[in-house]
């Protein structure tokens, strides 16, 4: 009798203790408290210590954010762009990303940069999105990184500079990015934007290979740098 208490009582601590946390996190987000109005978002968009449920989520992350809190302001974009608990409007989701990004969040001040490069929620603007990669780039967001090496590479919002390409590809593939890391292989081999280095060349793209990018493992038969 005693095991099958004890099994009862490990089952349903955990739940009773996200409920408490939950109930909590509750309350002080309806006495306007921003970040637990951005947890309390959390907890209903994840389902952790309630149901899930991307309305109220969007409902607690959009009082955050009104409360300037960056985080949420960020997360209320993602969902105002995908149409979470919350019809898609990307005028919207331009609108939050962009007062997260100035607050200094990096994956904001990325997804700005795709919205100004594409021209998904406001006017086509290839120096502002060349302008928001590299605040995202310089915070370490490899995705930035390698759309700014991008940028540098074919002088899209600010003049070509093979070498600034480069630099900005290598830190990306250092971050695992295979797209960055086959790019990088190439420029090795080519010796654009840094010496040729046929070794250094054969690393990158078997790096590339083995992450997924099929095009490696073509450039590296043609290119024979199972050599080297």
């Amino acid at each position: 009798m005693k095991t099958n208490l004890l099994i009862l009582l490990l089952f349903f601590i955990p739940n009773f203790s996200f409920a408490q946390s939950f109930n909590e996190v509750k309350e002080s987000a309806e006495q306007g408290d921003a970040e637990a109005q951005f947890n309390l978002g959390i907890m209903y968009y994840t389902g952790e210590g309630t149901l899930t449920d991307k309305k109220q989520a969007f409902y607690w992350y959009k009082k955050s954010a009104e409360q300037g809190f960056a985080e949420a302001q960020y997360n209320l974009g993602l969902l105002y762009n995908f149409g979470e608990g919350t019809l898609t409007d990307k005028k919207q989701a331009f609108y939050w990303y962009k007062k997260s990004a100035e607050q200094g969040d990096a994956e904001a001040q990325y997804n700005l940069g795709v919205m100004y490069y594409t021209g998904e929620g406001t006017l086509t603007d290839k120096k502002q999105a060349f302008y928001w990669y590299k605040k995202s780039a310089e915070q370490g967001d490899a995705e930035a990184q390698y759309n700014l090496g991008g940028m540098y590479n074919f002088g899209e919002g600010t003049l070509t500079d093979k070498k600034q390409a480069f630099y900005w590809w290598k830190k990306s593939a250092e971050q695992g990015i295979a797209e960055a890391q086959f790019i990088l292989g190439v420029m090795y081999d080519t010796g654009e934007g840094t010496l040729t280095d046929k070794k250094q060349a054969a690393f990158w793209i078997r790096k590339s290979y083995e992450n997924g990018f099929e095009k490696a493992k073509e450039f590296w038969d043609y290119k024979e740098l199972y050599k080297y």
